[in-house]
């Protein structure tokens, strides 16, 4: 039992720090960011070890969910950035959880995109949902049942719902900054001529 008793807290202790992490990516603290998903890997890696020859510990889930915040919280920060998306073995994580953590990490860009958009930066939005389609296009590959990917049939249906609600806002995000600077265009020549 004494496996169990380092996992479960080592896998609460990740999930926290990646979700702490991934606000800190939002909000450009990068630092603070590496340093949250640092500690979590940490975590991570010390509840596998405890449970490294007790499979049916290991395979519980709870660890499986850590490894999947984990890759949401990378995934993301690559998004933002603009940067190489991280592979599982880059991570240190299992396949299911990683994918998992791709479309998770699809919601977050939405959430940054919505931010984007409160302060003018339609183009800067435009591109993190060409990186969010790039992730899709691979999750939708992914044909494989349900209990060998741990539901990601239903996580890649959310994942492009998300996509088409921000594509949706992105696209009137445009017009509204068109008009706008048509607007003023047309507000200076008018006033340019007086």
């Amino acid at each position: 039992m004494e496996a169990r008793e380092r996992a479960l807290p080592a896998s609460r202790r990740a999930i926290r720090a990646c979700a702490n992490a991934i606000r800190a990516i939002h909000r450009e603290e990068w630092d603070q960011a590496h340093r949250l998903m640092d500690e979590a890997k940490t975590a991570i890696d010390d509840g596998l070890e405890a449970v490294a020859d007790q499979p049916e510990i290991r395979f519980a889930g709870y660890l499986q969910d850590a490894q999947k915040e984990y890759a949401e919280a990378r995934v993301t920060e690559a998004v933002v950035k603009g940067g190489q998306i991280p592979t599982p073995d880059d991570l240190g994580v299992e396949d299911a959880p990683y994918l998992n953590g791709i479309a998770e990490a699809i919601g977050e860009g939405r959430r940054h995109i919505l931010d984007l958009l409160r302060h003018g930066k339609v183009a800067e939005g435009e591109a993190i949902l060409s990186a969010m389609d790039d992730l899709y296009t691979v999750l939708v590959t992914m044909d494989y049942p349900d209990a060998i990917t741990g539901n990601l049939r239903r996580s890649t249906d959310v994942a492009r719902s998300l996509i088409e609600k921000t594509r949706g806002d992105l696209s009137v995000a445009r017009v509204s900054q068109d008009l706008h600077d048509a607007l003023e265009r047309h507000a200076r020549e008018v006033l340019g001529g007086q």
